[in-house]
């Protein structure tokens, strides 16, 4: 099986969108139909049905997609049984802030080598198939460690006829009964606990319903309505058409941050992870934010390993 096509198809199924998933993966849009094309030929069916708003995953699609993520899993976890090859970091999201993070580290030290990977679970972490991975940390097991690395404020996005639209800020009290719709949000993984948490601490309704067909659906949506809005954090990179006319908007006093660690097996030698995690360890903690009770500055996991 064709691995880069089976690395397009994943990259398409996060994305949304084939023109996003090319974008992520540095390539063209032709190249990822092409790629996605020849992998439904040889599984004989479609995984992507396609839509004006974008790319969405067919009963099949859904059903290969776990089998999908594994394949690449199996694949770094063969790169990582025959050489130490470049540092290999996991940003879950290459569109979210510990990308940016990461890509700074790379300006700062192009003489490192350094891969880029996008998972969901940290077992590559466990098996050594990766060297660390961007997290925000609920509990680790005893083999693996942690730093805290950055605090990314939240912000509210929403469209131009939203009650909050023109406000300069807003502070979470102000955002209780306005439906914030998040269909990314999984239960049972650390984003799922960082925002039950806030939605708790506030008395918030975070609408996690119906499928998630990608960001280009979110955007249309909260482009065109004056109910709907959702968060980000202020370190992702979200485009929209100019006609959306999205509005960011900080949230504050007080604000909330998602705290952001990176995670590495205590056993890891690789040489680079040092200098990744002496860089990373520049920052400070913003003061006076609201963080999940787990994700306090006192029960950051030590930085040891």
């Amino acid at each position: 099986m064709d691995l880069d096509a089976v690395r397009t198809f994943v990259a398409a199924a996060d994305a949304g969108r084939f023109q996003d998933a090319a974008a992520d993966l540095s390539v063209t849009q032709q190249a990822v139909s092409k790629r996605i094309a020849a992998l439904e030929k040889s599984l004989g069916t479609r995984l992507f049905t396609r839509t004006a708003r974008g790319a969405v995953l067919t009963g099949d699609g859904r059903a290969f997609l776990p089998h999908a993520r594994e394949l690449l899993r199996a694949e770094l976890r063969a790169l990582a049984s025959v050489r130490s090859g470049p540092l290999r970091v996991d940003v879950i999201g290459r569109r979210l802030c510990p990308a940016s993070l990461l890509r700074e580290f790379h300006e700062a030290h192009p003489d490192i080598a350094l891969e880029v990977v996008t998972l969901f679970d940290t077992s590559a972490l466990h098996d050594g198939s990766v060297d660390a991975s961007f997290r925000a940390v609920v509990e680790l097991p005893e083999d693996l460690a942690a730093q805290w690395v950055h605090d990314e404020p939240l912000q509210l996005l929403c469209g131009p006829t939203h009650p909050l639209a023109g406000a300069a800020s807003v502070t979470p009290a102000e955002l209780a009964g306005h439906r914030l719709w998040m269909p990314g949000v999984v239960p049972g993984t650390e984003w799922g606990a960082y925002y039950a948490g806030f939605a708790a601490a506030f008395g918030l309704s975070i609408d996690a319903a119906g499928p998630n067909f990608g960001t280009e659906v979110v955007l249309d949506t909260l482009a065109e309505s004056a109910e709907v809005a959702t968060l980000v954090g202020a370190g992702s990179r979200v485009l929209w058409p100019p006609g959306h006319d999205l509005r960011r908007v900080p949230i504050e006093n007080p604000a909330p941050v998602y705290p952001h660690s990176l995670v590495w097996r205590r056993d890891n030698a690789h040489p680079a992870l040092t200098a990744l995690r002496t860089y990373l360890g520049r920052e400070q903690h913003a003061t006076g934010a609201w963080r999940p009770s787990w994700a306090q500055p006192s029960r950051t996991v030590p930085s040891t390993g």
